[in-house]
């Protein structure tokens, strides 16, 4: 029996094609939408260091993250009020986006991060490193940084640093707290 084949994601800008089928991880996750800040369901699909997001399983992907620009994945029930969410930030935006479980979260956490490294210089300058993405900070999160300053470096191996941290120690589990999700 064969199989349907996605679409691949054409680059509005550079007119790049790029395949989208069989990726290393895939489902559903809600984002945050850019300019209207409502949060919509999309299909999302990891394939290299490329996050794609469509409508659903088969369409074509109307959207992309490069994670080769990105700097970091962490937990962000606090700064979305969502529970099970997640935020992906590179220099220019930050991505807000939450799974159904904590699992699928984390899930996700380690398959971005895991590409966010892949990406990461010393990557491939350290072959020691190559098979040891290292989890940073509380939230579960990975960092990345091309930079060398010493802010950049303590930031990287603690994921503090930024007041915009999450913590996630700090929010009640009660059922009633009108912060997250229904």
């Amino acid at each position: 029996m064969s199989r349907l084949m996605r679409p691949p994601y054409v680059d509005p800008q550079t007119r790049i094609c790029y395949d989208t089928d069989n990726p290393e991880f895939e489902g559903w996750l809600t984002k945050q939408s850019m300019w209207l800040k409502d949060w919509r369901r999309r299909y999302f699909i990891l394939k290299g260091n490329k996050l794609f997001f469509c409508k659903d399983e088969y369409s074509s992907p109307h959207g992309m993250i490069d994670l080769a620009h990105c700097i970091t994945v962490k937990s962000a029930d606090l700064k979305s009020k969502r529970r099970n969410s997640f935020e992906i930030s590179t220099p220019d935006m930050t991505y807000l986006l939450y799974a159904n479980t904590e699992k699928e979260k984390d899930d996700w956490i380690g398959g971005v991060g895991r590409a966010i490294v892949r990406c990461s210089s010393t990557y491939y300058a350290n072959p020691n490193a190559a098979n040891k993405p290292r989890a940073v900070g509380a939230g579960g999160g990975f960092a990345h940084s091309t930079a060398t300053s010493g802010h950049a470096a303590a930031q990287m191996s603690t994921g503090y640093g930024n007041e915009d941290d999450d913590d996630d120690d700090d929010y009640s589990v009660d059922p009633n707290n009108p912060y997250f999700n229904d």
